[in-house]
């Protein structure tokens, strides 16, 4: 190996997890953070855990529960014209009677 090209190896640097575990390692850098590790990552605990950025899952969670009255798009315009003239059909029916 070249000398002072190489970073400096570090025996016992520290990962630290957002769940809160550590664990000692060797590295090249001396602290590292991390979102996360065997403890708590799904795969292994068999437990969801959704990290949410910018409040996607909150956003899809409220799409997939709107109801088929607040529908937008040629769908949900054909069937509130489909209303309409069944509305007004039934208007002209009783204004015969």
């Amino acid at each position: 190996m070249k000398k002072d090209i190489h970073p400096n190896y570090t025996a016992q640097a520290t990962i630290t997890c957002a769940c809160g575990v550590t664990y000692e390692i060797g590295s090249t850098r001396e602290n590292l953070q991390t979102e996360l590790c065997a403890a708590c990552h799904p795969f292994y605990t068999g437990k969801q855990k959704i990290i949410d950025t910018a409040r996607r899952v909150e956003k899809f969670q409220k799409r997939a529960s709107l109801k088929t009255s607040d529908k937008t798009g040629k769908k949900a315009k054909a069937e509130k014209r489909h209303d309409q003239k069944v509305a007004k059909r039934e208007e002209k029916e009783k204004a015969e009677a």
